[in-house]
């Protein structure tokens, strides 16, 4: 990387004003950076790349099929039959190895190339400014000191101080975990202001919603947010799953039992019954063989291949197979709330009118829904305050739905909402574009607080509306028309409820306006109302957390989101929320403390990249097996650390991907809870394979031990056992891999992950 030491560090940039960071950097806003100077920072600092994680080899995946100490002493069995010149049994003992190996690397490598189909890419080109002319290089080639211009719909290309916003809102969802646009400024903020709070830095990744910027490149690389959570990442370590702890503890048991009676077997035979060496080790091999459930790796890797195609079927990819059977071993499930737990979606669901407060059903983008007065159904049509307000949140709004198989947004989420309630109200663009067309707007801004349109109708009247913060907006009507107190008292309750809330408004202006200023932004309008604005849980998520607390397992909610909406939405899913825990707070507690308070509290906001790798951990020093789920790049330490990480496959960056084991392609909560089940299936079906082979294999060392004791010829030979073993008890098995999930599998406790791959019964249902 670059030479250059004094370069304040990425944390410190949004301290410094523009004028400081430009002169750090060596660079002019209104010509940027020359383009010999470029090449050269080019070469110090490299390109504008992060780090790629390379995947296991196809060699390495088939090489680590042979990682498995029943294999081991399979191997063992067939060098020594290959020393003896048995060459029968050694190639049958070789042909049960291979076909084992074949079976997991072709499952696991199915795995991989289904999660391919659902990655995307960060941004690839950048605007710059260089030597005064705008250019649109690649990204990559972007170095600090570069000027670039940000425009609607563009993907942050680096780290920006910015230098100049104009109604510049990004969504920063993937870094900071903030569900909403945030809107953007140029002043510099305190040095420990959290990443989420610091309004004059743009971060690489995230996406401009609206406005216009121009930004000064400070940090490119591994240099960038995205890379320190990245190296944040690469410092957790993989755990290793519950199955795979069964399965060498098991595998262990049953080699040391076979070391033991073979030891046994070979004492006795040679130096009590006096057989030959030869004779007596070849019986050993034998027993050996006949013990080694042989059939037990592929019967695991295929009832586990079965489990990743059901969850497929489901909307739910496996990257790694052991991780089918951990989700039915998690205790804790830790989630995000925007997308996963809620539809992503602004939606409209309290109105404030002058006189009453109405209630609108329906959720998303999609105009289906109504609006209730007291649990009554209204006519929208006949109410003239509904209609006025719904007549503002049309033309006062500059986003689109376009209707397609479902409705999709074009434009501001909360805009959106707005678009969706007029419909709901019975208003549609279409009708009222030509009949009262926009003369003239002010655009929103973060200084005002506010936006308004002109409009006039064909008989020349003309009109401003006006939208925008509540009390700003109050602040603007007519005062003898406004009860202040009685409408502070409904925004306090919607406020509690976690609603966002716009007051929208209206004045008369004189026939024949044709341009809107500032100046007639003034204390002459009449307020028609308040709407209440959330992101409301999907309803299948209610279901599904109930389910998921029926069989024992703890929900967390996790968010970047405000306290207040964390806790509403908290509440309308189930979870407790008696105490709500900010990052704040974390950050204040020690390692004990934390520990106690992660199993007390069910919802955790404003949670840094940090903050959510500590909550994981602490879950885990309880002995806790935690699923955590995300989509951002903040979301990938934590997704590492846990003991199974769950990310989006719509919406979820590469680094959230790339640090998960399972993919959701419908980004739903109700599909973890499926996942588990599926989970919980795969295990009991291991286990009633298991169940199912180990009297076969017990008979068979068995026979063979009776023999040596006895003096009788050996009534099998190893390469016969293979070959009942793989024609009956493999095959035999297998049919029960398809097994359907048993009565109340989901109204038991998690599997504790201390607990042997072979146990009791699990009471009936109707027992429990």
């Amino acid at each position: 990387m670059g030479q250059r030491k004094a370069l304040p560090s990425a944390h410190d940039w949004h301290v410094l004003s523009s004028d400081e960071a430009l002169r750090t950097l060596g660079t002019s806003f209104a010509n940027g950076l020359g383009n010999r100077e470029a090449e050269t920072r080019l070469g110090d600092y490299g390109p504008n790349t992060l780090p790629q994680q390379k995947g296991r080899s196809p060699l390495l995946r088939l090489v680590l099929q042979f990682h498995n100490p029943l294999i081991y002493v399979l191997l063992a069995a067939g060098i020594t039959t290959y020393w003896l010149k048995d060459y029968v049994d050694t190639a049958v003992i070789a042909a049960v190895v291979i076909v084992n190996a074949i079976i997991g690397f072709i499952q696991e490598g199915r795995a991989e190339k289904a999660l391919e189909g659902v990655r995307s890419m960060l941004a690839n080109r950048a605007t710059v400014i260089r030597e005064g002319e705008r250019h649109e290089i690649d990204a990559r080639l972007l170095v600090p000191g570069d000027i670039v211009v940000l425009e609607p719909g563009m993907r942050v290309p680096a780290d920006l101080r910015l230098l100049s916003a104009k109604n510049l809102r990004i969504t920063e969802a993937a870094i900071t975990g903030e569900s909403e646009p945030v809107q953007k400024g140029t002043e510099p903020v305190d040095v420990n202001t959290p990443t989420v709070d610091r309004t004059c830095m743009a971060y690489s990744g995230t996406v401009v919603s609206a406005g216009l910027a121009h930004g000064l490149t400070v940090g490119t690389g591994i240099a960038t947010e995205i890379g320190r959570i990245g190296m944040l990442v690469g410092e957790v370590e993989s755990l290793e799953t519950p199955l795979t702890r069964r399965l060498d503890h098991f595998s262990r048991q049953i080699t040391v039992f076979i070391l033991t009676a073979g030891l046994v077997t070979f004492l006795y035979g040679h130096f009590i019954r006096g057989l030959s060496a030869l004779d007596t080790f070849l019986a050993v091999v034998g027993l050996a063989v006949a013990a080694i459930p042989e059939g037990l790796p592929a019967v695991v890797t295929i009832v586990l291949s079965i489990g990743t195609k059901v969850m497929a079927q489901n909307k739910a990819i496996i990257r790694r197979l052991p991780a089918v059977e951990t989700l039915g071993s998690v205790t804790v499930i830790c989630t995000d709330k925007t997308g996963t737990l809620t539809k992503n979606e602004m939606t409209a669901v309290r109105v404030m009118l002058p006189s009453r407060t109405l209630e609108v059903s329906g959720v998303g983008y999609a105009p289906e829904g109504g609006f209730h007065s007291e649990g009554q159904m209204i006519a929208p049509g006949l109410d003239q305050e509904l209609q006025a307000l719904s007549l503002c949140a049309l033309l006062c709004n500059d986003a689109r739905l376009v209707e397609g198989s479902e409705w999709q947004l074009v434009g501001d989420p909360t805009e959106g909402a707005l678009m969706t309630l007029a419909h709901k109200a019975g208003l549609t663009p279409s009708d009222f574009a030509a009949e009262m067309p926009r003369m003239d707007e002010i655009p929103f801004d973060s200084e005002n607080r506010f936006m308004a349109t002109l409009h006039h109708d064909h008989n020349g009247h003309a009109f401003v509306l006006i939208k925008g913060a509540s009390e700003r907006i109050l602040d603007l009507c007519l005062q003898e028309q406004v009860d202040h107190a009685a409408w502070e008292a409904r925004m306090e309750d919607a406020a509690a409820a976690g609603l966002r809330v716009l007051a929208m408004a209206r004045c008369e202006m004189p026939m024949g306006t044709t341009a809107l200023s500032m100046a007639d932004i003034s204390r002459r309008f009449t307020l028609l109302g308040m709407v209440g604005l959330i992101d409301p849980p999907r309803e299948e998520a209610v279901a599904a957390v109930s389910d998921c607390q029926r069989a024992g397992i703890h929900v967390k909610m996790i968010t970047g989101d405000h306290a207040a909406t964390a806790a509403a939405i908290a509440r309308q899913l189930g979870l407790k929320v008696h105490r709500v825990l900010t990052g704040r707070d974390i950050q204040l507690m020690d390692e004990a403390a934390l520990a106690q308070a992660s199993m007390e509290a069910d919802v955790f906001a404003r949670a840094s990249p940090e903050h959510k790798l500590r909550l994981v951990t602490a879950m885990q020093a309880q002995g806790e097996q935690v699923a955590m789920t995300g989509d951002g790049v903040n979301d990938a330490p934590a997704l590492k650390a846990a003991n199974i990480g769950v990310t989006m496959g719509n919406r979820g960056t590469d680094a959230a991907r790339e640090a998960a084991d399972l993919v959701l392609t419908d980004d739903n909560f109700a599909t973890i809870a499926r996942a588990v089940k599926e989970g919980r299936v795969v295990f009991d079906n291991i286990k009633k394979s298991l169940i199912f082979m180990l009297p076969t294999n017990g008979g068979e060392a068995g026979v063979i031990m009776l023999a040596v004791f006895a003096g009788l010829a050996l009534p099998v030979t190893a390469g016969q056992i293979l070959w009942v073993n793989t024609v009956t008890a493999v095959t035999l098995s297998l049919a029960l891999a398809f097994e359907p999930a048993e009565s109340g599998i989901m109204l038991r406790p998690p599997t504790p992950p201390s607990q042997a791959l072979l146990t009791k019964p699990w009471p009936c249902a109707s027992h429990m």
